[in-house]
């Protein structure tokens, strides 16, 4: 989450402001030691109950007042009413049945989620795979802690978990601070004299599922974020590819078919250097259209920056070599997206609101969360496609609840005001456009 915040804040926001993130980082970690040890004698100074008000009243929000934006953003604000209501009601209720629901919940999530990173730590045996190793191992250690009863009785679930999480964020915060501060940025858009684009950036993707003519498992889930099996026991695993007008197409295929027959599958998912081979790049969509088939779906960006998107893509070109796990299509979509889009939450002023705004923003954590699932394990066609849209509606996001009430009850207001004083009331019209005499 923290190392995806610096990205879309930009390098010179970091480098302006990282004392202030490293100090907001201690203040962070020591406020999630703080509520842990409250919890650990069941007596909570932590207002809990309160807390569990508030979910519920952004939960009522969320889900009454209707979504400014359609699609993705629309999705994620309906998933973030229902989950904020469904802890809201867990924590307000004082039953012991309340305070058991909610420890299963977040210990067997703690639980899977370490069961995950310790399997794909094992098998795939990426970069650094020992310390999500550990990870893993860890909060395995911790969701038994939460399932354990020993010592609250299950009163100290939520602020546990708020505590532990708060510190976590902390300790990771100030070390991107501290290691951001000498760090050059991710590409140097100095370097390069592309213009700024004015095309739209898409990323394309071909779902495992779409590629496939009969599908023998029909498995959801297995099918957008891992492969799709035909009924000759050919595996699929989709496609992704980046384009930004006529000279960037970012479209990475080993050179030479890889064979994925289902017994030779598991070995090629390790990350290691044995099974690196010879890449190639498609020069276009079209081209790459009319040898397979058009893109499932289609995800498009109008804001971004061309330099850095033109400068990374130059530096990833001079390298072809192709990995199944490590250095694929999906990934080359993944980290030229994130260059593309490095400094796009920074509203110029390196202000901590930016931060603030980032940190707090629902679709930018679900877009972290992708992230991490894809670095603990591969970035696939499916996790691209979900980290696009959600990176898509963090940088163009729908106003929250509060700001759509109160813009409502402003023009309410102003109406009233005006009928009071004796004026005919004029509701607001779209602007009329004067026709093309041409």
């Amino acid at each position: 989450m923290v190392r995806l915040s610096m990205v879309l804040l930009g390098h010179e926001f970091v480098r302006k402001r990282w004392s202030a993130l490293a100090l907001t980082g201690i203040v962070w970690g020591a406020a999630g030691v703080g509520i842990f040890i409250d919890a650990l004698d069941g007596v909570l100074y932590f207002p809990l109950h309160l807390f569990g008000y508030l979910l519920l009243l952004e939960a009522l929000i969320l889900l009454l007042v209707p979504a400014p934006q359609a699609g993705t953003a629309a999705a994620l604000r309906r998933a973030r009413g229902l989950a904020f209501l469904l802890l809201g009601l867990l924590i307000v209720d004082r039953q012991h049945a309340a305070g058991l629901i909610l420890a299963v919940l977040f210990g067997g999530a703690f639980i899977i989620d370490g069961g995950f990173r310790l399997a794909a730590a094992l098998v795939v045996r990426f970069v650094g795979w020992q310390v999500s190793l550990l990870a893993g191992l860890f909060e395995i250690g911790f969701g038994v802690f939460i399932l354990e009863p020993y010592p609250t009785l299950y009163k100290g679930t939520v602020p546990f978990c708020i505590g532990m999480s708060l510190f976590l964020t902390g300790c990771a915060l100030l070390r991107q601070a501290v290691r951001f501060k000498n760090q050059l940025p991710l590409t140097s858009p100095a370097a390069v004299s592309a213009p700024a684009s004015s095309d739209a950036l898409v990323i394309h993707v071909w779902t495992p599922s779409g590629t496939v003519d009969d599908t023998l498992v029909r498995n959801r889930l297995l099918n957008r974020y891992i492969a799709a099996v035909d009924i000759n026991g050919v595996i699929s695993a989709g496609h992704a590819a980046l384009e930004c007008g006529p000279d960037i197409y970012i479209s990475h295929y080993p050179q030479d078919d890889i064979d994925r027959s289902a017994g030779d599958f598991v070995r090629l998912l390790r990350a290691t250097p044995n099974n690196d081979v010879a890449g190639r790049f498609l020069p276009d969509y079209a081209g790459e259209v009319a040898d397979w088939c058009p893109s499932s779906v289609q995800v498009s960006f109008a804001h971004y920056d061309a330099r850095r998107l033109h400068a990374f893509w130059t530096e990833y070109r001079q390298n072809s070599t192709y990995n199944l796990t490590s250095r694929n299509c999906s990934s080359a979509v993944a980290h030229s997206l994130e260059a593309a889009l490095e400094g796009a939450m920074n509203r110029g002023h390196s202000s901590m609101l930016d931060f603030a705004r980032v940190v707090f923003s629902p679709e930018f954590w679900v877009a972290a969360q992708v992230r991490k699932r894809a670095e603990a394990m591969a970035w696939t066609p499916g996790l691209v496609l979900d980290y696009a849209r959600a990176l898509h509606a963090a940088i163009e996001p729908a106003p929250p609840g509060w700001h759509s009430i109160y813009a409502v009850s402003k023009r309410a207001f102003g109406y009233v005001a005006t009928a009071l004083r004796g004026r005919e009331v004029h509701p607001v019209q779209p602007p009329v456009h004067p026709s093309d005499e041409s």
